[in-house]
């Protein structure tokens, strides 16, 4: 997988965990707790998201704590993968390890509108609307975070490498 195509949902800076996922549905099974996505932000969000969208976000995108919940639910609910200016480092950890591209691109949360058709090209590293013709250049992941998200996450790529 080299480009990822969606639909834009977009989120300002310091987006942390608990508004991605609030502590109090913790307890909840992973097909139930996504219902609950952004719920303090966006009420809306979890319903209304389709498989495949992507998040567009501003600076230190899943700062708080360090729980794994937050990208496995926005995985759950089919989110493909999340550009932001930048992201908490173990947030951006968590969610390679579950097979979530995350790319840190400097000036796309300023010009993308919520709804815009996105075009992530992950082996470039560049971000367009084509639509809009918008382009934005972006961090390219490393061969081997690109392996593990093309494997689905770390726990298949490590077993793929018969190292489970």
């Amino acid at each position: 997988m080299s480009t990822i195509n969606g639909k834009v949902w977009k989120f300002g800076d310091a987006i942390d965990t608990d508004i991605i996922i609030p502590a109090r549905y913790l307890i909840l099974p992973l097909d139930q707790m996504k219902h609950k996505a952004m719920e303090p932000l966006r009420p809306e969000f979890a319903a209304q998201v389709s498989k495949g969208d992507v998040i567009v976000a501003g600076k230190n995108f899943g700062c708080g704590s360090s729980r794994e919940q937050a990208p496995a639910v926005l995985k759950e609910l089919g989110i493909r993968a999340i550009v932001a200016v930048s992201f908490a480092r173990i947030f951006f950890r968590n969610a390679i390890n579950l097979g979530i591209p995350v790319i840190e691109c400097e000036g796309a949360s300023a010009k993308v509108e919520e709804g815009d058709d996105i075009e992530i090209n992950l082996s470039s590293g560049e971000v367009r609307i084509p639509k809009r013709d918008l382009s934005f250049s972006s961090s390219k992941l490393p061969d081997f975070l690109l392996e593990i998200i093309n494997d689905g996450g770390l726990i298949p790529h490590l077993t793929s490498k018969g190292k489970s």
